[in-house]
């Protein structure tokens, strides 16, 4: 398949999966954060560095979902196939390495307690997790409420029922996309950007707004509010190429304030939830759909879409790399706690130990998705890695 691009074609089509690389590096990074912004150490003195690294590096990385969903919207809308033919197409690579992937992660606090391992190995890895049981019938339940949600041990599965469910959704939002004005799209933005201040309103002003009651929890934007957004902002950007100019000069100053909200907007729920233990409010300014977030993600997106790559030796290397992306998302998390304890035993400072433990746990995860490839052949990739 890969071989019948042309190199003009694959030159064109480079940019995504360099869109790609980025959302899937900053991912790893967004969990290599975790480490940091739960830390489970008795090093006091370094604390108060530690928290600030992870909100800073935490906040920095906030696009990365966003980035998959508009590149999702960007190839996706229109759909060119019918609804039966599309969801039997894509819907099998989600599910089945889902399902593996989850009942793996779900089974590793038994198998570790085997070899000999406790509660603080467990943290190394999953630092969400520490407190998890250990014992094989406690993974038999966390295995049996795969079809309701996730666990904390596989705490990245929140973004496959999104997807799932954003799958199930493409053919009845593909037919207004298709029929629908540029102004007509552009109208449905604005409105879903006013739904991005809505989880703000919640929290500092009142918590129902627009008919919303004990009730009634879908108030008057409510089908505007969501992921759907970004998948249609991927869509129009990819189809009304903003000039770089405009992108440099709006969006620059776009993703700087941005990222300033975000940020300290996490330097204060945090230290709300240290103060008041309610821990609900601590993500609040990470919310990825929020205006502060989508301020990041927007330019960014629009200035990737003026990517150019000539090397047909780096063009193929981007196109390995998103055919083994799934993987490496089903596969990164087992390796950012280790990736990241290195950087602490190499003395690696504090404020670039997170992208550092990227850099280190992004390739190794790559190449064991691609040694998997190639053990398990096209077929058994297809199902276990969702691997194209």
């Amino acid at each position: 398949m890969e071989s019948s691009i042309s190199p003009t074609a694959a030159s064109r089509q480079a940019w995504l999966d360099v869109a790609r690389l980025l959302a899937m590096f900053l991912m790893v990074c967004c969990h290599c954060a975790d480490p940091f912004n739960f830390y489970n150490g008795h090093d006091t003195a370094l604390l108060a560095e530690i928290q600030f690294w992870g909100g800073a590096w935490g906040s920095l990385i906030r696009p990365c979902i966003p980035l998959f969903v508009m590149i999702t919207g960007s190839l996706l809308l229109p759909l060119q196939r019918e609804t039966g033919p599309f969801l039997r197409r894509y819907l099998p690579r989600v599910v089945w390495p889902f399902i593996i992937w989850s009942v793996v992660y779900y089974l590793f606090p038994w198998l570790l307690s085997l070899m000999g391992g406790g509660r603080g190995e467990l943290a190394l890895f999953f630092p969400y997790a520490a407190d998890e049981p250990l014992t094989f019938g406690a993974a038999l339940v966390r295995i049996a409420h795969i079809p309701f949600n996730f666990n904390p041990l596989a705490v990245q599965m929140w973004y496959i029922y999104l997807l799932i469910g954003l799958y199930l959704y493409l053919p009845v939002f593909s037919a207004w996309v298709e029929r629908a004005s540029l102004r007509a799209k552009l109208w449905f933005l604005g409105a879903w950007a006013v739904t991005l201040l809505l989880p703000y309103y919640r929290q500092f002003a009142d918590g129902q707004l627009w008919g919303e009651c004990s009730w009634n929890g879908f108030g008057l934007l409510y089908y505007f509010c969501g992921f759907n957004g970004y998948l249609l902002l991927g869509h129009v950007l990819r189809r009304h190429v903003l000039p770089m100019r405009t992108v440099l000069v709006w969006g620059v100053p776009m993703f700087i304030v941005g990222y300033l909200i975000t940020f300290f907007g996490f330097n204060y729920t945090r230290e709300v939830s240290n103060a008041t233990g309610d821990w609900d409010i601590l993500e609040l300014f990470w919310t990825y759909c929020s205006l502060n977030v989508a301020l990041m993600s927007a330019p960014l997106f629009a200035l990737l879409r003026h990517v150019r790559v000539r090397s047909v030796r780096l063009q193929a290397l981007l196109r390995n790399q998103s055919a083994c992306g799934f993987g490496i998302f089903m596969m990164h998390y087992f390796l950012v706690g280790p990736a990241v304890e290195l950087m602490r035993l190499l003395g690696i400072p504090t404020g670039v130990q997170i992208p550092l433990a990227a850099v280190v746990a992004f390739p190794v995860a790559w190449l064991v998705v691609e040694a998997l490839r190639r053990l398990l052949g096209p077929r058994a990739s297809l199902v276990v890695l969702g691997a194209r």
